[in-house]
């Protein structure tokens, strides 16, 4: 098959090339994996395809990978560059297994080389098929596709063409700890076959279940049958009007995932981001799809900025050779034409609340864990809702203790989170979502509003899917309940679960932020908005991000922070091109600034990663107001003030890393020339006084709202919870309007709330300790700030 004359080869290798569309995961397989090509690379493909063969022979063309029509030479021998697993029955082909165990024994002789032995899985079509046809093949190998039916592939589907790389596995490595004789090259062939299926799943899924077949074995559950029973006891209904309940429910919620509307989908996304976007941007996606590989049980936590992230996450999954996941959507999402859509692309629709329903949260607690229990990937979003502030919410933590209850039933594949960071350079609602702050009723989602989104489409710069540190859920309820997987009475919660879900959902808000995306657009906005009047000479500007980026690139947040490689003035004319900024010139150059419209908007922005220069605008701050103060009490007053910081903004330092980090901060500070170090204290460089102001006022806005809530605490005790929630709200609205801060923060009533709920975990509420700390954060307050608080609040008296 391979030594087909070389003019049959190209007419053969051009018409693939006519005929596909080459997707290749992943992208770089030379970095990924850290390929050796000195070494031999000898690829192992399913079956003996010749058009498969000729497919990867472009690809690796593209890639800068061998030609695997080229032989390899090792050990004094020449072997084919591409090994067969498969024969043409579906069978481990007995000359594969020869071919692995001679080159076994090769290395086990000879240690000057080491051939790569690298899986590459060629698909033409990712339908994982229905549960019926599953059935029927139970128990018998599938055959490899035939000439007929892969030219038909080659044709009808080449569009769909996916080739996927896998790690290498090192022969010499294998010699060396398993030996080389032909038990471990049937080894070597076994461990290929589970790990080409694994592909598969990966790629399709599991087989698509009969909804009508998957409903009828819900409800024949006994838990189910135990809430039906229930339902009908206490509503005096009949057992089948209760069951004709749960069925109306388990319509309501199920998924009706079509692989036709997901090809289709990716056809109509693939045209809107182009459309749209100047480029999708996705980082860390190795780790993903090695989890996927080990067999873990993934789903995906991702923050909520905006209705695309549903489809920017699927879309995304599917380009990385990964089958969407089921996604859990409000069901104020479920009106035609859109609820019928994201039904058929793996949504499964959940009501904002199920209290006082028992038959419904029976019902959907079943529901997804049967999803847990077929293989399926699910995606959920924490926060519950989108952020109407560009910050994270407080988690909701209902889905994640119902994976939590799926695990306590043996699941027996390990469970991982993975937090999924979303960047946009714009967002298409979040004009809307000030207003709703400000009291404006948020509108219903429906076919009008929908075209409403639709008639927005324009330049929206780039979007950005960042993939965070995941979470194996296994070993952390290990480490937090080590009893987790005792028996327990069914519809029981056990005393551990809510605490191990409340540590559990926090450091999946803060994985999310430490995958932060860094733009142009983002830095413009934070320092614009510290600015007076909201605008500055463009040098200055440009000079500023560059401050900005050397924080954050100098003193890394985390590993999977991104930052574009680029400089100040490529940043900034990034950020210009999406015409957000009011430019003025005169006779000195340009002047940006923001139009009172943008002084709103820009703040979602700015909030997107407010949290990774939060630390060093404090103790510019502090530099600033305390110029004598000493290393020492710089650490102390942070340390104090860091719960509040870590608990609003979900930031992963522990208190005990202040003091290295401050150490850090101010030693870049030294490197920037913004200070220099004067014994113990600090000398502040006049000639850069103004930069060093500019990045503390990043942290005023958070002060402000600290400030008032201490005052509030030390000087009104007797207020209640409700009074003085609502007093704090009315205190900060009104120090916005009197000193012209259009910020959500002073609107945002969930913000505050939270904000009081950490004062009291943390032991703020108590009178003394709101009036030291008020003590505190008064001198480090800007201007006329102090005194309005105090005439708001009557604090003389």
């Amino acid at each position: 098959m391979l030594h087909l004359p070389s003019p049959i080869l190209a007419i053969l290798r051009s018409s693939i090339r006519f005929f596909t569309r080459g997707k290749f995961i992943p992208e770089n397989p030379i970095d990924e994996f850290s390929l050796d090509l000195s070494q031999p690379i000898i690829y192992v493909i399913p079956s003996a395809s010749l058009a498969d063969v000729l497919t990867l022979q472009l690809a690796c063309k593209v890639l800068g990978l061998p030609d695997p029509l080229t032989p390899v030479s090792f050990a004094g021998e020449i072997h084919q560059r591409v090994a067969f697993l498969c024969d043409r029955q579906g069978e481990t082909s007995e000359a594969t297994i020869k071919q692995f165990t001679q080159a076994l024994r090769a290395h086990h002789s000879e240690q000057n080389h080491d051939v790569q032995l690298m899986p590459v899985k060629l698909f033409w079509d990712r339908y994982p098929g229905r549960e019926s046809v599953d059935d029927l093949m139970s128990g018998k190998s599938k055959r490899p596709a035939g000439p007929i039916k892969k030219a038909w592939q080659v044709v009808f589907k080449g569009r769909e063409n996916l080739v996927r790389f896998s790690h290498p596995v090192s022969l010499k490595q294998m010699a060396q700890r398993h030996g080389a004789d032909q038990r471990i090259g049937h080894k070597l062939a076994r461990v290929a076959r589970i790990h080409f299926s694994r592909m598969q799943m990966i790629a399709t899924g599991p087989k698509l279940p009969i909804r009508r077949h998957m409903f009828e074995q819900l409800l024949a559950s006994p838990t189910i049958r135990a809430a039906i029973s229930d339902e009908a006891k206490n509503n005096h209904k009949s057992q089948a009007e209760a069951k004709q309940t749960a069925l109306r429910y388990l319509e309501e919620i199920a998924a009706d995932f079509s692989y036709r509307n997901l090809r289709m989908a990716d056809s109509v996304l693939s045209w809107v981001w182009n459309k749209i976007y100047s480029g999708i941007e996705v980082n860390h996606a190795e780790k993903l799809r090695q989890l996927a590989q080990e067999g873990h049980e993934i789903v995906y936590a991702p923050c909520h900025r905006s209705h695309m992230d549903y489809l920017l996450l699927s879309y995304v999954l599917y380009h990385q050779g990964m089958v969407p996941p089921h996604i859990a959507a409000g069901v104020n999402l479920n009106f035609w034409p859109a609820g019928p859509f994201f039904r058929r692309a793996g949504a499964f629709f959940i009501r904002r609340s199920f209290k006082g329903n028992k038959l419904y949260s029976t019902v959907f607690r079943e529901y997804l864990s049967q999803l847990f229990s077929r293989g399926y990937s699910v995606e959920y979003f924490t926060e519950g809702g989108r952020s109407r502030t560009g910050r994270l919410l407080p988690p909701k933590t209902g889905m994640l203790a119902m994976t939590v209850q799926a695990m306590m039933r043996g699941l027996e594949r390990p469970v991982t989170i993975v937090p999924v960071y979303f960047g946009y350079e714009h967002v298409m609602e979040v004009g809307t979502y000030y207003k709703e702050l400000k009291g404006k009723t948020k509108d219903k989602e429906s076919l009008l509003s929908l075209f409403g989104m639709l008639s927005k489409l324009r330049n929206f710069g780039h979007g950005y899917v960042n993939f965070g540190e995941p979470i194996n859920l296994n070993q952390q309820l290990n480490q937090i309940a080590p009893q987790w997987r005792e028996s327990h009475e069914e519809g029981l919660k056990p005393q551990w679960l809510v605490p191990a879900v409340n540590q559990v959902s926090k450091q999946l808000m803060e994985n999310i932020n430490s995958a932060a995306a860094v733009n142009g657009l983002c830095l413009s906005a934070i320092i614009l908005l510290a600015a007076e009047n909201r605008a500055l000479p463009r040098n200055q500007l440009a000079k500023q991000i560059s401050l900005c980026s050397s924080l954050i690139r100098n003193v890394p947040y985390s590993t999977h922070v991104t930052l574009p490689d680029l400089d100040a003035d490529s940043l900034l004319e990034q950020a210009i091109s999406l015409n957000k900024f009011e430019i003025r010139e005169d006779d000195l150059g340009s002047i940006i600034g923001l139009d009172e419209k943008q002084q709103v908007l820009l703040n979602f922005y700015r909030n997107n990663i407010i949290h990774l220069l939060i630390i060093p605008a404090f103790i510019a701050a502090v530099l600033l107001q305390h110029r004598s103060i000493g290393r020492s009490q710089l650490v102390s007053l942070l340390e104090e003030l860091y719960p509040l910081l870590k608990g609003e903004l979900f930031l992963h330092y522990q208190v005990d890393d202040i003091s290295q980090l401050c150490e850090r901060y101010l030693a870049e500070f030294v490197a920037l020339k913004l200070i220099s170090e004067n014994g113990e204290c600090f000398k502040i460089d006049s000639h850069r006084r103004g930069r060093l102001l500019l990045l503390a006022q990043i942290a005023q806005e958070s002060l402000h709202r600290y400030a008032i809530v201490a005052a509030l605490l030390a000087k009104r005790p007797h207020l209640t919870r409700s009074e003085l929630e609502q007093q704090a709200l009315a205190a900060a609205q009104r120090l916005a309007k009197l000193h012209h801060i259009n910020a959500p923060e002073y609107y945002d009533k969930r913000i505050t709330s939270s904000l009081l709920a950490l004062f009291r975990e943390h032991g703020y509420n108590q009178v003394e300790v709101a009036e030291n700390l008020f003590g505190k954060l008064a001198p480090l307050l800007a201007d006329g700030v102090y005194d309005s608080i105090s005439e708001l609040l009557d604090l003389e008296t």
